[in-house]
């Protein structure tokens, strides 16, 4: 195959290797930058004042109602992951589901670095516990259920909010048209040694998306996400082909 004919077929200039490495290092020094640039970010956001949680919400969990302070389980942090499960859905949120696919993993690292990572849907308990099962996940998830929890922090919408036309979303109006009854976030507390617990940041839409580790692997290879639009080629874990998912690189 003729150089010509492999760029076609790749959609990709095909260089030498020397010029390819210098190509990568000049590449390098934006990347280097953007890791400076993060950093800056991160410390900001580290950086934001607290807000205290004075109101009492109460969560269903498998060992019996808990309020926020509970869930973190004896340590100074909580990360919590706002999970698009609303009463009567049959399947939690694709992308919730595929993000959700990291956590098990974190889990002992956060423990031990004084974290607790959980997962609160506004579907009742049983209906939780039921997906749950059937995704084979391990990590914290609680029920919201009867409580304001969802609607004050801006991922549960009713009817009547909707029919207004927008909705709080993102620190912004979003149009009720490109709303549903429940979108996705993520919120981090704290907690002071006599208790008290206070909201320290919260992020929606993309703000969420360094958490999907698949991506950020992805984001390093030839094609990308290769997508035609958002996230469309995302499957729950157990929808997925076969012809996809059992290919292995010591297959016969």
């Amino acid at each position: 195959m003729s150089q010509t004919e492999t760029e076609v077929q790749t959609g990709h200039r095909v260089v030498p290797r020397q010029e390819w490495l210098a190509a990568r290092r000049a590449l390098l020094l934006e990347e280097k930058a953007h890791t400076r640039a993060r950093d800056r970010l991160n410390a900001a956001r580290r950086a934001l004042p607290w807000t205290p949680v004075d109101k009492p919400y109460r969560f269903a969990t498998p060992h019996g109602p808990r309020g926020l302070g509970d869930l973190f389980e004896g340590r100074g942090q909580l990360a919590l992951y706002h999970f698009m499960l609303a009463p009567g859905w049959e399947a939690g949120c694709t992308g919730c589901s595929f993000l959700a696919d990291h956590f098990d993993g974190m889990l002992p690292h956060l423990n031990h670095h004084d974290v607790t990572l959980v997962a609160v849907s506004r579907a009742p308990l049983p209906e939780i516990e039921a997906y749950r099962r059937r995704m084979g996940w391990r990590f914290p998830w609680v029920s919201s259920f009867g409580s304001d929890f969802n609607r004050d922090f801006h991922v549960s919408f009713p009817p009547e909010a909707l029919a207004e036309g927008s909705v709080d979303y993102n620190y912004a109006r979003l149009d009720a048209a490109d709303a549903f009854e429940e979108l996705h976030g993520m919120s981090a507390f704290g907690r002071t040694a006599d208790g008290a617990v206070f909201h320290t940041y919260s992020t929606y839409a993309r703000g969420v998306e360094e958490m999907m580790g698949t991506f950020m692997l992805m984001d390093r290879l030839p094609l990308g996400r290769n997508e035609s639009g958002t996230m469309d080629w995302v499957r729950r874990h157990d929808e997925y082909a076969d012809e996809h998912g059992a290919r292995s690189c010591c297959a016969g």
